[in-house]
């Protein structure tokens, strides 16, 4: 059961004016002065902590005294913040503290700090920056609050939020029926207040009963250089609530995905290289396990990854192909797959990031300079006074070049999956890095992985306790991605994958016709 915001009839603030009667006259203020206060944005830069975050301008001081008042209660690191922000948005700000005195040095000296009854009596709009189990402290000021607009910025613990069947927006509208609760501003940091939304998510999430209050908080979001976002009712503040305690949550799936392929081919590769030797012949190769085992594991998680970017998107043609329409939801499995396609995609640039870090260490290694003493005595003790195998040397230079283009690509991928690069490119644009060049990107490394294995396959040697090599297990799910691709690049299956996905239905009654130009057909957005 959920607590209502407000009981009886709807608040009105004094005069005989309801909550939202007053924003535009308010935020009309607001923003005639906004330009006056600018000079203070160079002062957003500085710590929280400041005892001169505002200048004393005179003339800033006499703006700000004529601005639209808005009243914050409470003195932490939000509420200092949000008292820069407002300042420099052109806002008069008054703060509520216990201890007035004490914390009056630590805001903008154009702020006015007094005692909490002194600082709701003029604002309409009250910020409540305390935590919930304070907001019973300010049941005494009651009478003062009523019709107001009060502001909820706090955030539950994990443990709150489990705890409690309400949420604090929801609480706090039980404690003062009288007022108009509105969520806001609980996903914004404190940094992000003070540093500008430009270092930070712009968005704000806005939720409450009442609409006026909520457009009238959306118009000061606005004012202070925000996105506000309506969330609806505030039955909608536990699930607003919750956003700043999630960790990663489109990360968590594609992370165990790349664990369990790590552990995989690390115990795997293990096994070869480092048990193997120490059975059948006694040797100890322990120390593979921290570098060496772990750059053959690297490329075998990265490649295997990226084959899994584009997977989906295989069984999704084929999918379509088969029900002849695409109006039909995917399972939830291939849907939920196919919107976890950016992070994978990311984890497997990471890995190659990682191997070919790991790849110029090799080099440093004292065993790798003791390998190579090794073979000098060798030689020179065969009497062989020129190495050189033709084969080997083209072989490995191919094999070079390719995993730098399919690391070069990658790295394009990886590039243009960031917001603000992908927001400069239109949807044909974004749809060619990603699809296209991202195929070739998974041509290439698979070319590389075939030019590392070259005729390892077919010798016995290589088949370590019977396991075959690891470059052939990799190759699997790659070499099936791009079989199904060169399969739908069929112009029978092709064409028709185009009508479906511009809209034709196989058992719809209403022809369709593709344009005559087959090209044409291929610049159509697959939605």
């Amino acid at each position: 059961m959920r607590a209502t915001a407000a009981a009886g009839t709807e608040p009105r603030a004094p005069g005989g004016r309801g909550p939202g009667s007053w924003a535009p006259s308010f935020l009309r203020d607001a923003n005639r002065r906004r330009l006056r206060a600018t000079k203070m944005s160079g002062e957003m830069d500085k710590p929280l902590i400041s005892r001169h975050l505002v200048g004393s301008d005179s003339s800033l001081a006499e703006a700000c005294s004529k601005a639209p008042k808005v009243g914050i209660l409470g003195s932490g690191d939000f509420a200092r913040s949000l008292a820069t922000r407002l300042v420099s948005s052109g806002f008069s700000v008054v703060v509520g503290s216990r201890n007035p005195k004490r914390t009056a040095g630590l805001f903008p000296s154009v702020a006015q700090v007094t005692f909490q009854g002194e600082a709701v009596g003029p604002p309409q709009v009250i910020f409540v920056a305390v935590f919930r189990e304070h907001y019973s402290s300010l049941l005494c000021l009651s009478n003062e609050l009523t019709g107001k607009i009060l502001v909820d910025v706090s955030n539950p613990t994990e443990q709150e939020l489990l705890q409690h069947r309400e949420s604090n927006a929801e609480y706090l509208a039980s404690l003062f029926p009288t007022c108009t609760v509105v969520k806001a501003f609980n996903v914004i940091s404190a940094w992000t207040l003070q540093a500008g939304p430009r270092d930070g998510n712009r968005q704000v999430p806005i939720c409450g009963d009442q609409q006026e209050a909520k457009r009238t908080i959306s118009e000061l979001a606005h004012a202070m250089g925000f996105m506000p976002v309506d969330m609806g009712s505030l039955a909608s503040a536990r699930e607003v609530e919750a956003v700043p305690l999630r960790l990663l949550p489109s990360w968590k799936v594609p992370a165990l995905l790349a664990l369990g392929l790590f552990v995989f081919f690390y115990t795997y590769n293990s096994v070869r290289d480092v048990l193997q030797p120490y059975v059948q012949e006694g040797q100890s190769k322990l120390y593979k396990l921290p570098l060496s085992v772990v750059n053959t594991t690297l490329p075998c998680v990265a490649y295997v990854l990226l084959s899994l970017v584009y997977l989906p998107g295989m069984l999704a043609a084929a999918l379509q192909l088969w029900r002849g329409t695409k109006y039909r939801r995917f399972p939830d499995w291939l849907d939920h797959w196919l919107q976890h396609r950016k992070q994978i995609g990311l984890l497997s640039f990471f890995c190659a990031a990682l191997h070919a870090a790991y790849s110029v260490c090799l080099p440093l290694r004292v065993s790798y300079r003791y390998d190579l003493v090794n073979l000098a005595v060798k030689q020179v003790l065969t009497n062989k006074s020129h190495l050189w195998i033709e084969e080997n040397v083209w072989r490995m230079e191919i094999y070079l070049s390719l995993g730098v283009l399919a690391l070069g690509m990658l790295s394009l991928l990886a590039v243009t999956s960031l917001p603000s690069v992908a927001n400069s490119l239109n949807w044909r644009e974004f749809s060619f890095v990603q699809s296209t060049l991202g195929f070739v990107a998974l041509v290439l490394s698979t070319l590389h992985t075939l030019t590392y294995g070259w005729t390892r396959a077919f010798e016995e040697s290589r088949y370590k306790f019977y396991l075959p090599p690891t470059f052939t297990l990799t190759l699997l799910v790659p070499c099936v991605v791009i079989l199904a691709k060169a399969l739908l690049l069929l112009p029978c299956l092709s064409r028709r994958l185009s009508k479906i996905r511009r809209g034709w239905e196989k058992d719809s009654t209403v022809k369709f016709t593709l344009p005559m130009d087959h090209a044409l057909a291929q610049k159509t957005s697959h939605v």
